[in-house]
C-alpha cells in the first residue's frame, strides 16, 4: 500500500514536467510571485548539477546508480516497521524513479521550480527532488525522535 505514495510522486512529477515543457521554452523565466519563478531547464547531473557532464554515457550511469539505490530502498521498505521511515522511503523511491524516467527520455532531468531571495537563486528543482528532500527529512526526524526516546530511558 505504501508503494501507492511512490506511484503518486512519480505521476505528480511526470505530469508537472509535461505541463511545464508544453508551456515554456528552455531558460524561459515566468514570475509567479516574489521569490518564486517557473524556469524550464535540463540538469545533466544530480542535485545542484553535481556530476554534470556532456558525456553520452553519464545519464545511463546516473540512472543505473539510482536504480541500484531504488533496489536498496525497496529491500529496506520490506523490513522497516516505522511508518515515518516507510513514508520517507516511499517519497525517495518515487522521486528517484521520476528523475530516472527523465534521464532515460531526455539524457537530463527536467527542473522548473526557481526559488530566490534578492539576486540569489536556489538551484532549480522539481517535484521529484522535493519528494526526495522531504523523504530524507522524515527519516532524519524519525531517528531524532528515537534518539530523544533513548536519552529519556
Amino acid at each position: 500500500m505504501i508503494y501507492l505514495l511512490s506511484l503518486g510522486v512519480i505521476l505528480a512529477d511526470q505530469i508537472t514536467k509535461m505541463l511545464i515543457e508544453a508551456a515554456l521554452i528552455p531558460q524561459e523565466v515566468v514570475p509567479v510571485f516574489p521569490g518564486f519563478n517557473l524556469f524550464l531547464t535540463y540538469n545533466k547531473g544530480v542535485s545542484f548539477s553535481f556530476l554534470s557532464s556532456d558525456h553520452t554515457w553519464m545519464p545511463w550511469a546516473l540512472s543505473a546508480l539510482a536504480l541500484v539505490i531504488c533496489l536498496f530502498i525497496v529491500q529496506w521498505m520490506r523490513v522497516e516497521k516505522s511508518r515515518l521511515i516507510l513514508t520517507g522511503l516511499a517519497l525517495i523511491l518515487g522521486g528517484a524513479i521520476g528523475n530516472v524516467i527523465d534521464r532515460i527520455r531526455f539524457g537530463a532531468v527536467v527542473d522548473f521550480l526557481d526559488v530566490y531571495v534578492g539576486s540569489y537563486h536556489w538551484p532549480a528543482f522539481n517535484v521529484a527532488d522535493s519528494a526526495i528532500c522531504i523523504g530524507v527529512g522524515l527519516i532524519l526526524l524519525d531517528y531524532l525522535k528515537k534518539g530523544k526516546t533513548h536519552e529519556k530511558n
